[in-house]
């Protein structure tokens, strides 16, 4: 197998590794996100209020809602971000020391491949997170033959495509821009062996501009997915008219409902991505040579 090859699969892997660290630590903090999000207007007063009615009225496990959806996929899902981010790199420049400009450039073509896999699982996510502990709410195996039966695989499974690739693209380049820049920072001091507080740092640097480079458009995904009927029109124009019937109904920070749990998750989710990818990463190169 050749070197290329075989940095490839020893990305996927780590991402995978990277995929499960991060659903297992922000899972609690993404239910909360996406309720506060899609939720019927006053039926919350805000994060807090999620959170406790959540905990009062269904349990303290109903904040890993729709874990399966994304355990399971979230693996694939960041087995195939940092392969072709990395792929990205190599094709970009095939000299080691990128600049952030290709860093950025990288990360953008990784988050469109990574919308391949991540729009099905977090249409999944998010409508199972969409529940709120009645006796009508559905298993994960319902909710996926329901959306399959009814509107089949484009307007059903794949919902929220292209505004998961217009999510993905944006949040992916900062994502990686702010990781490799703060990782860089701490480089200058510690050299090569960045001790693995600063990657858990350098990844929630990551993981806060992944949501400040994305967060509306975020809105407007969820919004879409748990929708009862897919959205009409081409992409441009449903995204555009989700987004004003949104500012139309509900001001500006509509399109910022949920961000503050999600900035407080993205912390330790994206730490721990960052961390546990560069761990088996290193290992697997020792063990493979790639």
């Amino acid at each position: 197998m050749s070197t290329h090859r075989l940095q490839t699969v020893n990305e996927l892997i780590a991402g995978s590794f990277g995929g499960a660290a991060q659903v297992i630590v922000g899972q609690p903090l993404d239910t909360i996100k996406t309720r506060t999000q899609t939720a019927p207007r006053g039926m919350f007063k805000g994060p807090m209020d999620v959170l406790l009615q959540t905990l009062r009225k269904e349990g303290f496990f109903a904040l890993y809602k729709g874990m399966a959806s994304p355990l399971a996929g979230i693996a694939g899902v960041n087995s195939l971000l940092f392969a072709s981010y990395g792929v990205a790199k190599r094709v970009i420049s095939p000299f080691p020391n990128k600049s952030l400009q290709e860093i950025a450039s990288a990360g953008a073509l990784a988050g469109a491949a990574n919308a391949i896999l991540a729009s099905p699982v977090e249409m999944f996510k998010v409508r199972m997170q969409g529940q709120y502990g009645a006796i009508t709410d559905k298993k994960l195996r319902v909710v996926v033959s329901e959306m399959w039966s009814q509107w089949g695989f484009r307007k059903g499974i794949m919902r929220g495509y292209w505004v998961t690739v217009a999510r993905e693209i944006p949040a992916y380049a900062g994502f990686y821009t702010a990781y490799e820049f703060s990782k860089r920072k701490f480089a200058t001091k510690y050299g090569e062996n960045v001790p693995a507080w600063a990657l858990l740092a350098s990844g929630s640097t990551g993981g806060l501009a992944y949501w400040l480079s994305s967060y509306p458009l975020d809105v407007v995904k969820s919004r879409i997915q748990l929708a009862n009927e897919p959205p009409r029109g081409t992409p441009i124009q449903y995204i555009i008219r989700d987004m004003k019937n949104i500012v139309v109904s509900e001001g500006i920070p509509g399109l910022f409902r949920g961000l503050t749990p999600s900035l407080i998750r993205s912390i330790p989710a994206a730490g721990s991505t960052f961390l546990a990818y560069e761990i088996s990463r290193e290992y697997l190169r020792e063990f493979t040579g790639a």
